[in-house]
Protein backbone atom coordinates (compact mmCIF):
# COMPACT_ATOMS: atom_id res chain seq x y z
CA UNK A 1 0.00 0.00 0.00
CA UNK A 2 3.23 2.35 0.49
CA UNK A 3 3.74 1.93 -3.33
CA UNK A 4 -0.16 3.15 -4.11
CA UNK A 5 -1.50 7.02 -3.68
CA UNK A 6 -4.53 6.66 -5.95
CA UNK A 7 -7.70 8.94 -5.16
CA UNK A 8 -9.60 5.56 -5.47
CA UNK A 9 -7.62 3.94 -2.98
CA UNK A 10 -7.65 3.20 0.90
CA UNK A 11 -4.70 5.46 1.19
CA UNK A 12 -2.21 3.82 3.96
CA UNK A 13 -0.51 7.03 6.44
CA UNK A 14 1.32 5.43 9.02
CA UNK A 15 2.59 1.67 10.61
CA UNK A 16 3.47 2.25 13.96
CA UNK A 17 4.65 -1.08 16.14
CA UNK A 18 4.44 -1.46 20.14
CA UNK A 19 5.64 -4.39 21.85
CA UNK A 20 3.16 -6.66 21.56
CA UNK A 21 1.27 -5.18 18.31
CA UNK A 22 1.21 -3.60 14.70
CA UNK A 23 -0.69 -0.37 14.38
CA UNK A 24 -1.87 0.29 10.91
CA UNK A 25 -3.23 3.55 10.33
CA UNK A 26 -5.77 4.10 7.33
CA UNK A 27 -7.71 6.70 5.46
CA UNK A 28 -11.24 6.00 7.13
CA UNK A 29 -13.97 5.50 4.45
CA UNK A 30 -17.14 7.01 6.37
CA UNK A 31 -19.66 5.47 3.45
CA UNK A 32 -18.65 1.69 4.18
CA UNK A 33 -18.80 -1.26 1.78
CA UNK A 34 -20.45 -0.79 -1.71
CA UNK A 35 -21.66 -3.82 -1.64
CA UNK A 36 -24.26 -3.02 1.52
CA UNK A 37 -25.44 -0.12 -1.02
CA UNK A 38 -26.54 -3.19 -3.27
CA UNK A 39 -27.69 -4.81 -0.39
CA UNK A 40 -30.21 -2.35 0.39
CA UNK A 41 -30.92 -0.16 -2.51
CA UNK A 42 -30.78 -3.18 -5.26
CA UNK A 43 -29.54 -2.88 -8.26
CA UNK A 44 -27.82 0.27 -9.99
CA UNK A 45 -28.56 2.17 -12.86
CA UNK A 46 -25.90 2.17 -15.86
CA UNK A 47 -25.32 5.91 -14.70
CA UNK A 48 -23.80 4.98 -11.94
CA UNK A 49 -22.93 1.83 -12.19
CA UNK A 50 -20.74 3.42 -15.03
CA UNK A 51 -18.95 5.94 -12.32
CA UNK A 52 -18.24 3.36 -9.80
CA UNK A 53 -16.25 1.08 -12.54
CA UNK A 54 -14.89 3.81 -14.04
CA UNK A 55 -13.50 4.78 -10.70
CA UNK A 56 -12.65 0.77 -10.45
CA UNK A 57 -10.97 0.85 -13.69
CA UNK A 58 -8.74 3.73 -12.83
CA UNK A 59 -7.53 2.39 -9.70
CA UNK A 60 -6.77 -0.99 -10.91
CA UNK A 61 -4.68 0.08 -13.83
CA UNK A 62 -2.46 2.72 -11.84
CA UNK A 63 -1.95 -0.47 -8.90
CA UNK A 64 -0.85 -2.55 -11.97
CA UNK A 65 1.34 -0.21 -13.49
CA UNK A 66 2.98 0.08 -9.66
CA UNK A 67 3.49 -3.82 -10.24
CA UNK A 68 0.47 -4.33 -7.51
CA UNK A 69 -1.92 -6.87 -8.44
CA UNK A 70 -4.92 -7.15 -5.24
CA UNK A 71 -6.51 -11.03 -6.48
CA UNK A 72 -9.59 -10.53 -4.07
CA UNK A 73 -11.54 -7.48 -5.67
CA UNK A 74 -14.92 -8.03 -4.77
CA UNK A 75 -17.82 -5.54 -3.53
CA UNK A 76 -17.37 -5.94 0.19
CA UNK A 77 -13.77 -4.46 -0.70
CA UNK A 78 -14.87 -1.47 -2.63
CA UNK A 79 -15.31 1.31 0.38
CA UNK A 80 -16.71 4.93 -0.13
CA UNK A 81 -16.02 8.11 0.79
CA UNK A 82 -18.14 10.97 2.43
CA UNK A 83 -18.75 12.27 -1.12
CA UNK A 84 -19.00 8.83 -2.95
CA UNK A 85 -16.00 8.10 -4.57
CA UNK A 86 -15.00 4.57 -4.67
CA UNK A 87 -11.86 3.72 -2.07
CA UNK A 88 -10.42 -0.10 -2.94
CA UNK A 89 -9.18 -1.53 0.43
CA UNK A 90 -7.88 -4.83 2.00
CA UNK A 91 -4.71 -5.55 0.10
CA UNK A 92 -4.09 -8.68 2.53
CA UNK A 93 -3.91 -11.14 -0.95
CA UNK A 94 -1.96 -9.03 -3.08
CA UNK A 95 1.03 -9.68 -5.03
CA UNK A 96 4.42 -7.80 -6.07
CA UNK A 97 5.92 -8.16 -9.67
CA UNK A 98 9.08 -9.64 -7.89
CA UNK A 99 6.48 -12.55 -6.93
CA UNK A 100 5.98 -13.34 -10.77
CA UNK A 101 8.01 -16.63 -11.33
CA UNK A 102 10.43 -17.41 -14.50
CA UNK A 103 7.21 -18.46 -16.46
CA UNK A 104 6.19 -14.52 -16.08
CA UNK A 105 2.80 -15.85 -14.02
CA UNK A 106 1.93 -16.20 -10.52
CA UNK A 107 0.66 -19.02 -9.25
CA UNK A 108 -0.85 -18.40 -5.57
CA UNK A 109 -4.70 -19.59 -5.61
CA UNK A 110 -6.24 -17.13 -3.87
CA UNK A 111 -9.79 -14.84 -3.84
CA UNK A 112 -13.09 -15.03 -3.35
CA UNK A 113 -14.95 -18.12 -5.18
CA UNK A 114 -17.80 -15.87 -6.79
CA UNK A 115 -15.44 -13.42 -8.09
CA UNK A 116 -12.13 -15.47 -9.10
CA UNK A 117 -11.13 -15.73 -12.33
CA UNK A 118 -11.26 -19.36 -14.29
CA UNK A 119 -7.35 -19.34 -14.50
CA UNK A 120 -6.60 -18.82 -10.78
CA UNK A 121 -8.55 -22.12 -10.51
CA UNK A 122 -6.88 -24.21 -13.01
CA UNK A 123 -3.27 -24.15 -11.12
CA UNK A 124 -1.31 -23.77 -13.92
CA UNK A 125 -0.33 -20.14 -13.52
CA UNK A 126 -2.11 -16.72 -14.33
CA UNK A 127 -1.51 -13.09 -15.18
CA UNK A 128 -2.29 -10.96 -11.95
CA UNK A 129 -3.54 -8.02 -14.09
CA UNK A 130 -5.90 -10.28 -16.06
CA UNK A 131 -7.43 -12.11 -12.85
CA UNK A 132 -8.08 -8.83 -11.04
CA UNK A 133 -9.69 -7.42 -14.18
CA UNK A 134 -12.07 -10.86 -14.49
CA UNK A 135 -13.54 -9.80 -11.01
CA UNK A 136 -14.00 -6.21 -11.82
CA UNK A 137 -16.07 -7.92 -14.53
CA UNK A 138 -17.98 -9.48 -11.61
CA UNK A 139 -18.63 -6.70 -10.08
CA UNK A 140 -19.82 -4.28 -13.08
CA UNK A 141 -22.50 -7.55 -13.49
CA UNK A 142 -23.57 -7.12 -9.93
CA UNK A 143 -23.91 -3.47 -9.91
CA UNK A 144 -25.93 -3.79 -12.85
CA UNK A 145 -28.20 -6.80 -11.96
CA UNK A 146 -28.07 -6.75 -8.12
CA UNK A 147 -26.88 -10.46 -8.38
CA UNK A 148 -23.84 -12.31 -8.73
CA UNK A 149 -23.00 -13.99 -12.03
CA UNK A 150 -21.85 -16.81 -11.20
CA UNK A 151 -23.58 -18.59 -7.73
CA UNK A 152 -24.13 -22.02 -6.75
CA UNK A 153 -24.64 -23.53 -3.21
CA UNK A 154 -22.05 -26.91 -4.73
CA UNK A 155 -18.29 -25.28 -4.67
CA UNK A 156 -17.34 -27.57 -7.68
CA UNK A 157 -21.01 -26.43 -9.69
CA UNK A 158 -19.88 -23.03 -9.02
CA UNK A 159 -16.02 -23.68 -10.36
CA UNK A 160 -17.54 -25.33 -13.33
CA UNK A 161 -19.87 -22.48 -14.21
CA UNK A 162 -16.99 -20.12 -13.84
CA UNK A 163 -14.53 -22.36 -16.03
CA UNK A 164 -17.05 -22.37 -18.97
CA UNK A 165 -18.00 -18.86 -17.99
CA UNK A 166 -21.32 -20.04 -18.11
CA UNK A 167 -23.58 -16.57 -17.02
CA UNK A 168 -26.59 -14.88 -18.48
CA UNK A 169 -27.81 -10.93 -18.47
CA UNK A 170 -30.56 -9.65 -17.34
CA UNK A 171 -32.79 -8.14 -20.21
CA UNK A 172 -32.69 -4.28 -18.76
CA UNK A 173 -28.74 -4.88 -19.62
CA UNK A 174 -28.16 -2.58 -22.73
CA UNK A 175 -26.79 -3.56 -25.57
CA UNK A 176 -23.23 -2.33 -24.90
CA UNK A 177 -23.20 -2.39 -21.42
CA UNK A 178 -23.60 -6.87 -22.11
CA UNK A 179 -21.08 -6.55 -24.95
CA UNK A 180 -18.29 -5.02 -23.02
CA UNK A 181 -19.50 -7.76 -19.73
CA UNK A 182 -19.11 -10.59 -22.34
CA UNK A 183 -15.82 -9.39 -23.53
CA UNK A 184 -14.59 -9.16 -19.68
CA UNK A 185 -15.66 -12.35 -18.36
CA UNK A 186 -13.83 -14.58 -21.31
CA UNK A 187 -12.72 -17.19 -19.63
CA UNK A 188 -9.57 -17.62 -22.00
CA UNK A 189 -7.11 -14.80 -20.51
CA UNK A 190 -5.34 -14.67 -23.67
CA UNK A 191 -8.33 -13.18 -25.52
CA UNK A 192 -10.10 -11.23 -22.68
CA UNK A 193 -10.36 -7.40 -23.31
CA UNK A 194 -7.36 -5.82 -21.29
CA UNK A 195 -7.65 -2.19 -19.70
CA UNK A 196 -6.61 -0.35 -22.47
CA UNK A 197 -9.43 -1.40 -24.44
CA UNK A 198 -11.52 -0.53 -21.88
CA UNK A 199 -10.83 2.68 -21.66
CA UNK A 200 -11.88 2.89 -25.34
CA UNK A 201 -14.69 1.30 -24.95
CA UNK A 202 -18.08 3.47 -25.87
CA UNK A 203 -19.90 2.38 -22.84
CA UNK A 204 -17.04 2.75 -20.72
CA UNK A 205 -16.49 6.36 -22.01
CA UNK A 206 -20.01 7.89 -21.37
CA UNK A 207 -19.46 11.03 -18.91
CA UNK A 208 -15.99 9.96 -18.03
CA UNK A 209 -13.61 11.66 -15.54
CA UNK A 210 -10.33 11.32 -15.11
CA UNK A 211 -8.81 10.86 -11.51
CA UNK A 212 -7.61 14.08 -9.99
CA UNK A 213 -4.69 13.55 -8.21
CA UNK A 214 -3.98 16.09 -5.58
CA UNK A 215 -1.54 16.82 -3.33
CA UNK A 216 -2.32 15.86 -0.15
CA UNK A 217 -0.92 17.27 2.97
CA UNK A 218 0.92 14.58 5.11
CA UNK A 219 -1.70 13.27 7.97
CA UNK A 220 -1.10 15.08 11.44
CA UNK A 221 -0.35 11.96 13.40
CA UNK A 222 0.74 13.50 16.42
CA UNK A 223 -1.93 12.57 18.68
CA UNK A 224 -1.47 9.13 17.68
CA UNK A 225 2.11 8.66 18.62
CA UNK A 226 1.13 9.77 22.15
CA UNK A 227 -0.89 7.18 22.78
CA UNK A 228 2.53 4.81 22.17
CA UNK A 229 4.67 7.67 24.53
CA UNK A 230 4.84 9.21 27.64
CA UNK A 231 3.87 13.20 27.07
CA UNK A 232 5.05 15.80 29.46
CA UNK A 233 3.47 18.54 27.82
CA UNK A 234 4.54 21.23 30.36
CA UNK A 235 7.86 20.70 29.93
CA UNK A 236 10.66 23.30 27.76
CA UNK A 237 12.23 21.51 25.33
CA UNK A 238 15.16 22.55 23.17
CA UNK A 239 14.94 23.44 19.55
CA UNK A 240 16.60 20.25 18.11
CA UNK A 241 18.48 21.22 14.52
CA UNK A 242 16.31 19.42 12.00
CA UNK A 243 16.92 16.04 10.65
CA UNK A 244 15.80 13.44 7.72
CA UNK A 245 12.23 11.17 8.43
CA UNK A 246 13.58 8.70 10.32
CA UNK A 247 12.58 5.05 8.49
CA UNK A 248 11.64 2.17 11.12
CA UNK A 249 12.00 -1.48 10.30
CA UNK A 250 8.43 -2.00 8.79
CA UNK A 251 9.33 0.24 6.18
CA UNK A 252 12.98 -1.17 5.82
CA UNK A 253 11.46 -4.63 5.22
CA UNK A 254 8.64 -2.78 2.69
CA UNK A 255 11.52 -1.51 0.40
CA UNK A 256 12.87 -5.25 0.51
CA UNK A 257 12.47 -7.79 -1.97
CA UNK A 258 10.68 -10.16 0.31
CA UNK A 259 12.24 -10.19 3.78
CA UNK A 260 15.66 -10.32 2.27
CA UNK A 261 17.21 -6.92 4.11
CA UNK A 262 20.40 -7.53 1.92
CA UNK A 263 18.49 -6.44 -1.07
CA UNK A 264 17.97 -3.06 0.40
CA UNK A 265 21.62 -1.74 0.04
CA UNK A 266 22.39 -3.77 -3.31
CA UNK A 267 22.43 -0.45 -5.71
CA UNK A 268 22.00 -2.83 -8.86
CA UNK A 269 18.16 -3.21 -8.15
CA UNK A 270 16.79 -3.43 -11.37
CA UNK A 271 14.94 -0.46 -10.93
CA UNK A 272 11.55 0.52 -13.61
CA UNK A 273 10.20 4.04 -11.98
CA UNK A 274 12.16 4.28 -8.48
CA UNK A 275 15.36 3.28 -6.86
CA UNK A 276 17.52 3.91 -4.12
CA UNK A 277 20.90 3.74 -2.61
CA UNK A 278 22.29 3.98 1.00
CA UNK A 279 25.04 6.70 2.28
CA UNK A 280 27.15 6.90 5.00
CA UNK A 281 27.66 10.96 4.28
CA UNK A 282 25.69 13.70 5.92
CA UNK A 283 21.92 14.62 4.65
CA UNK A 284 22.48 17.51 3.59
CA UNK A 285 25.58 16.70 1.76
CA UNK A 286 23.50 14.30 0.04
CA UNK A 287 20.83 17.03 -0.93
CA UNK A 288 24.21 19.10 -2.25
CA UNK A 289 25.47 16.59 -4.50
CA UNK A 290 22.18 15.74 -5.69
CA UNK A 291 21.26 19.00 -6.53
CA UNK A 292 25.49 19.83 -8.23
CA UNK A 293 24.55 16.74 -10.41
CA UNK A 294 20.87 17.64 -11.64
CA UNK A 295 21.46 21.08 -12.54
CA UNK A 296 24.05 20.57 -15.50
CA UNK A 297 21.23 17.90 -16.95
CA UNK A 298 19.05 20.22 -17.47
CA UNK A 299 16.67 19.98 -13.96
CA UNK A 300 15.38 22.54 -12.03
CA UNK A 301 15.73 22.05 -8.36
CA UNK A 302 13.25 22.19 -5.47
CA UNK A 303 14.35 21.47 -2.13
CA UNK A 304 12.26 20.75 1.36
CA UNK A 305 12.63 19.27 4.65
CA UNK A 306 15.42 16.88 2.75
CA UNK A 307 13.00 16.12 -0.21
CA UNK A 308 13.27 17.14 -3.18
CA UNK A 309 11.82 18.11 -7.03
CA UNK A 310 13.71 18.15 -10.19
CA UNK A 311 11.66 18.75 -13.75
CA UNK A 312 13.77 18.55 -17.06
CA UNK A 313 13.12 22.00 -18.57
CA UNK A 314 13.22 20.35 -21.93
CA UNK A 315 10.24 18.27 -22.51
CA UNK A 316 10.49 14.66 -23.32
CA UNK A 317 8.63 11.95 -25.17
CA UNK A 318 6.07 12.38 -22.23
CA UNK A 319 6.04 15.64 -21.43
CA UNK A 320 8.52 17.35 -18.76
CA UNK A 321 10.15 14.43 -16.97
CA UNK A 322 9.93 15.06 -13.06
CA UNK A 323 11.93 13.28 -10.52
CA UNK A 324 11.51 13.36 -6.71
CA UNK A 325 13.92 12.46 -3.88
CA UNK A 326 13.62 11.70 0.12
CA UNK A 327 16.36 10.99 2.20
CA UNK A 328 15.14 8.86 4.80
CA UNK A 329 17.59 8.66 8.05
CA UNK A 330 17.86 4.61 9.07
CA UNK A 331 20.52 5.21 12.10
CA UNK A 332 22.87 8.33 12.81
CA UNK A 333 25.42 7.57 10.10
CA UNK A 334 23.19 5.50 8.09
CA UNK A 335 20.95 7.31 5.15
CA UNK A 336 18.78 5.50 2.60
CA UNK A 337 17.98 8.11 -0.44
CA UNK A 338 15.00 7.04 -2.77
CA UNK A 339 14.72 8.38 -6.17
CA UNK A 340 11.81 7.94 -7.73
CA UNK A 341 9.68 9.22 -11.35
CA UNK A 342 6.99 11.46 -10.43
CA UNK A 343 5.62 11.87 -14.33
CA UNK A 344 7.43 11.49 -17.32
CA UNK A 345 8.93 9.12 -19.72
CA UNK A 346 10.17 6.06 -17.49
CA UNK A 347 13.19 5.42 -20.28
CA UNK A 348 14.05 9.08 -19.71
CA UNK A 349 13.85 8.29 -16.22
CA UNK A 350 16.26 5.62 -16.26
CA UNK A 351 19.03 7.54 -18.43
CA UNK A 352 18.49 10.27 -16.39
CA UNK A 353 19.45 8.01 -13.52
CA UNK A 354 22.22 6.59 -14.87
CA UNK A 355 24.11 9.77 -15.30
CA UNK A 356 22.86 11.02 -12.01
CA UNK A 357 24.79 7.69 -10.00
CA UNK A 358 28.01 8.44 -12.02
CA UNK A 359 28.05 12.02 -10.58
CA UNK A 360 27.34 10.52 -7.04
CA UNK A 361 29.73 7.47 -7.17
CA UNK A 362 31.80 9.33 -3.99
CA UNK A 363 28.00 9.46 -2.18
CA UNK A 364 27.03 6.28 -2.11
CA UNK A 365 27.99 3.75 0.64
CA UNK A 366 30.32 0.74 -1.06
CA UNK A 367 30.33 -2.67 0.98
CA UNK A 368 34.06 -4.27 0.91
CA UNK A 369 32.31 -6.23 -1.67
CA UNK A 370 31.47 -3.56 -3.65
CA UNK A 371 35.03 -2.69 -3.71
CA UNK A 372 36.45 -5.65 -4.42
CA UNK A 373 34.06 -6.13 -7.63
CA UNK A 374 35.40 -2.57 -8.54
CA UNK A 375 38.93 -4.18 -8.41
Amino acid sequence: MKLIKHPNVVQLYEVMGSKTKIYIILEYAIGGELFDKIVNNGRMGEKEARRYFQQLINAVDYCHSRGVYHRDLKLENLLLDSSGNLKISDFGLSALSQQVRDDGLLHTTCGTPNYVAPEVLDDGGYDGAAADLWSCGVILFVLLAGYLPFDDSNILNLYKKISAAEFTCPPWFSFSARKLITRILDPNPVTRITIPEILRDEWFKKDYKPPVFEEKKEANLRDVEAIFKDSEVHHVKEKKEEQPTSMNAFELISLSKGLNLENLLDIDQGFKRETRFTSKRPAKEIINKIEEAAKPLGFDVQKKNFKMKLENVKAGRKGNLGVATEIFQVAPSLHVVEVRKAKGDTLEFLKFYNKLSTCLEDVVWKTEDDMQDAK
